[in-house]
């Protein structure tokens, strides 16, 4: 129960609990699921829609249902025969005022037990820091707010403490300043208080936490006399910075905290504390620490050993400082926990999967003892495969003539990355450089490199770096990472002045070149491991941040490849390049998941299936481009860019082109343009598309300061291009172009399935895309998930898949996925271990489509799936290639097969000649077919 066979994955949250979503099991049962993978169960921040922002890592969390409710789901879970897969996020915790541990290091500061779990600098370059955690949370500079009084100092009655608060924040006051609080009111109720907060004070001034909670205790019991609520008003109302003096007293207050409060746009530049990429309500954890990882984990650990979970994603694993060291400690953990499991459960060795950007060519470590990744790097695969090389061109082209930009991806990458070293993540940059130059400053031949030289030379090697990490370690860096470093270093030559030029060897060796051991002083292989380690965590939210935050919304040639994990540059992979790939993962890790859609994609699965249809028919889509923007000129609107530059026409041709592929590959199917209400919903969901996609890009708009003039002159543009009605001849033509593209798209997205399900490693179904998926990215794509149709629509489904009737509602890609998973749960070792074998096409039409064995003994199960199917289908009215359009194409079989087989999907049997299989039979019903022996 442990390996999975298939997993669903679910997105649970307060209006999705656990009781809600036991309610759909029966549904992934009788579908083929052997696993329910969850989104993260742990407390949350109150009303999170995602559970990434976990405050208290030793509870679940209560919105879900709470422990209690999570017995009831995992109760159920096992009574339809199925295991729980739990996404876990080490890497970090929401901060604020439900995170206990986070307010108790800003109440204590150094002196906190929790101070160095979040991965704090205590002694920055900012002298204002100094022991002080910098507090980005102000919505405008801190002297503003303060004279505005949304300060305030206010008093917890039932914990008897004090606390700053500035809306829903809450910054508690450390126990030293305490007595200088209370002795403002003059009362003498609050002598005894006052005492406890002032005795046994160190030659520092401290105060241990043994006074303070004597302290603490005795403003509760006088806050509960006439006297003493009076006295803790005054002592209050000393500091209302309504008043001169107050304002004075309360910003002295402040001062003296652990914490300084700062306008949230002083974080990019100074924070002294890891986040979450850029998202500063998301504190890094310092997991590889022994108690920290303890902490962290002994909720997973019980919940592990009682039976409850089989397995765990790994979220952000780059943004862990050893991820190597994190998987290998947690694998022991698990294995060491496997004997006190519940005994009814099989033996099976925990199923763990990390979330992990591959880049082209790199491959997964094989040490992390692992099972493999989350599925993004066959998503990537099967993607490209879905696209037509010959359209990359025509389509570069487009590109370039309606947008006058000639930049290729990766020239975009590079430039948001100097523009967010500059700006978003000048912080971390700041304390990696300042790293480096400390192990510089060790070295008698290195110190007259000064801080700026270093900053300039490591920019350029950041801002050429080609994958998410590296991974050296006390031992420095192995032969991949090196290869890695060396592409990089090859790069950044090219922009260095050749002065600087040899600097960047030795920033390389820095990196990991030399291992941090090999040094005979404890403090340089300090500040050695410590400067790698800052690199290492700053280029995964670099990269991010680079290429899936800001790149993708600027470099629109076909969006269908602008997808987490992939590289937009790479337009398309071969067959034999995809075969290659599942060789590579049968050997490797036979287990990994595979993934098509997930929480985190930028377009649903068929949005991209449609879209890649574009691909194939590049002349035809840039005639009607060219068309719809002629057309539409009229609509566009003076608008200032570049937040404040000169008056520009908005949208941008850019902007435009993408929206055009936005409206044609979501277009919902049978939408029918006359449909007021529907054409407005959809043009709702496309608006919040666009006002993302426009603040991603950072180029008009941005999320620090949006441009609203240009992204109102953009959402005029959107509604009226889609108004409802009969007068609306682009809405006309649009629609009349999705029906053209759609049953290609359809095809598409059923070879798509059926490639995730048949091919090495483990297929994971995200919610709803069971159904035709045409969601947008977050929060578009966490929609709730219409059950009740789906549960009705298997219900109602015949054995065998007869014909293509009512394809439009999604139905046939459910049908498909049901017999696919049926047969995996009746062959599992076939599918979990059999080998994978290519098998050749020859004839007319061999380069649409592709085939391969899955073998094990005498088992054999063959796939077929054409994969590039629109110019075959002429003008099919569905999701099928007419049989003469296969002509003499081929499939040969593998040698001493057998000459009967039967279609999983329709029941169909057929029969193989001389070894060979005519396409046109195989793919007469459908564009795939599994076939297993009669």
């Amino acid at each position: 129960m442990s390996i999975p066979r298939a997993t669903a994955r679910l997105q649970l949250h307060k209006d999705f609990t656990f009781d809600q979503a036991a309610e759909v099991l029966p549904y992934y049962a009788s579908l083929g699921i052997s696993h329910i993978y969850a989104s993260p169960i742990l407390t949350a921040r109150s009303g999170s829609t995602h559970g990434y922002d976990i405050v208290d890592p030793t509870r679940i969390n209560p919105e879900l249902g709470g422990e209690e409710g999570f017995r009831r789901f995992v109760a159920r879970i096992r009574a339809a025969g199925m295991g729980l897969i739990l996404d876990i996020v080490p890497n970090h915790m929401g901060v604020g005022p439900e995170n206990p541990w986070w307010q108790h290091v800003l109440e204590w500061g150094q002196g906190s037990p929790y101070a160095r779990w979040f991965d704090i600098d205590w002694h920055p370059a900012d002298e204002t820091l100094q022991g002080k955690v910098m507090a980005p949370f102000l919505g405008q500079p801190y002297g503003d707010v303060l004279a505005a009084g949304d300060i305030k100092l206010q008093f917890d009655a039932t914990r008897g403490k004090f606390f700053a608060a500035y809306y829903s924040h809450r910054f508690p006051i450390g126990p030293a300043g305490y007595a200088g609080v209370l002795r403002s009111a003059g009362s003498d109720s609050l002598i005894s208080a006052i005492a406890a907060f002032e005795e046994g004070r160190d030659e520092n001034g401290g105060i241990s936490q043994q006074n303070a909670d004597m302290g603490f205790g005795q403003l509760r019991e006088a806050g509960r006399t006439p006297e003493g609520a009076a006295a803790i008003e005054a002592a209050i109302g000393a500091y209302d910075a309504t008043t001169p003096q107050g304002l004075n007293a309360l910003h002295a207050l402040l001062e003296q905290q652990h914490y300084r409060l700062a306008w949230w746009r002083c974080a990019a530049d100074g924070i002294n504390w890891r986040r979450f990429f850029e998202v500063t309500d998301l504190a890094g954890v310092r997991v590889e620490q022994d108690d920290v990882f303890e902490a962290t984990h002994a909720l997973i650990f019980r919940l592990y050993t009682e039976g409850l979970i089989d397995g765990v994603r790994i979220d952000h694993v780059d943004g862990l400082a050893d991820p190597g060291a994190y998987c290998r400690k947690l694998r022991r953990r698990l294995q060491a926990l496997t004997s006190q499991r519940p005994p009814e459960l099989p033996p099976a060795p925990a199923y763990i999967i990390v979330e992990k950007i591959l880049a082209n060519n790199e491959h997964l470590r094989e040490n992390w003892e692992i099972d493999g990744t989350s599925g993004y790097d066959f998503m990537d695969r099967v993607g490209a495969l879905l696209h037509d090389p010959a359209g990359a061109a025509p389509l570069s082209a487009l590109w370039t003539e309606l947008t006058g930009q000639d930049k290729d991806f990766h020239a975009e990458v590079r430039e948001a990355r100097r523009q967010l070293l500059a700006n978003n993540l000048a912080g971390e940059f700041e304390a990696a450089s300042r790293a480096l130059h400390a192990v510089a400053r060790t070295d008698l031949r290195t110190r007259d490199f000064s801080l700026g030289a270093i900053r300039r030379v490591f920019h350029e090697l950041l801002v050429h770096f080609p994958v998410y990490r590296t991974y050296a370690d006390s031992n420095g860096r192995d032969d991949l990472d090196q290869e890695v470093i060396d592409r990089a270093l090859e790069q950044a030559r090219h922009s260095v002045d050749r002065t600087e030029g040899p600097l960047l060897d030795v920033i390389a060796r820095w990196l990991g070149g030399d291992a941090p051991r090999d040094s005979a002083n404890p403090r340089v292989r300090n500040l050695h491991q410590r400067a790698i380690t800052r690199f290492q965590q700053l280029t995964p939210p670099l990269a991010a941040k680079s290429v899936e935050d800001t790149a993708f919304y600027r470099y629109g040639r076909l969006l269908s490849r602008n997808e987490v994990g992939s590289d937009p540059e790479q337009f398309s992979v071969d067959v034999n390049e995809f075969h290659e790939g599942n060789k590579i993962r049968a050997t490797r890790f036979p287990s990994s998941m595979l993934a098509t859609a997930t929480h985190d994609h930028k377009r649903g699965e068929d949005v991209r299936t449609r879209l890649s249809v574009l691909s194939e028919l590049p002349e035809e889509w840039a005639k009607r481009v060219r068309e719809w923007m002629h057309m539409n000129a009229p609509l566009r609107s003076s608008a200032t860019s570049d937040n404040g530059a000169d008056p520009s026409t908005a949208p941008h041709p850019a902007d435009e082109l993408m929206l055009y592929q936005m409206l044609a590959g979501a277009w919902p199917i049978g939408l029918d343009p006359n449909d007021s209400d529907g054409v407005a919903q959809f043009a709702e969901r496309i608006e919040r598309w666009q006002t993302k996609a426009l603040r991603e890009a950072k180029q008009v708009s941005d999320w620090v300061l949006p441009n609203e003039e240009y992204e109102a002159a953009c959402k005029r543009f959107l509604y009226a291009v889609l108004k409802a009605g009969p007068g609306n001849s682009f809405l006309s033509q649009l629609v009349a172009w999705v029906n053209h593209i759609t049953p290609a798209g359809a095809a598409k997205s059923l070879t798509q399935s059926v490639l995730r399900m048949t091919s090495p490693g483990m297929p994971d179904l995200y919610q709803g895309t069971d159904f035709w998926d045409f969601s947008l990215v977050d929060p578009d794509n966490r929609r709730p998930v219409d059950y009740a149709a789906r549960t009705q629509a298997l219900s109602a489904a015949d054995k065998n898949i007869t014909d293509i009737a009512g394809w439009q509602s999604g139905a046939i890609k459910q049908a498909i996925i049901r017999h696919t998973l049926q047969l995996r749960a009746r062959e599992q070792d076939l599918f979990a271990r059999g080998t994978y074998l290519a098998l050749q096409i020859e004839g007319t039409a061999a380069r649409h489509v592709m085939g391969f064995a899955r073998q094990m003994q005498e088992r054999t199960a063959i796939v077929i799936a054409a994969h590039r199917p629109a110019t075959l289908m002429g003008g099919s009215a569905g999701p099928v290639i007419p049989v003469d359009a296969w002509q003499d194409t081929m499939l040969l079989f593998p040698a001493a097969a057998s000459s009967t087989w039967m279609d999983i999907y329709t029941g169909r049997t057929i029969k193989v000649e001389s070894g060979k299989l005519r396409l046109g039979e195989a793919l007469a019903s459908l564009p795939v077919a599994v076939l297993v022996p009669a």
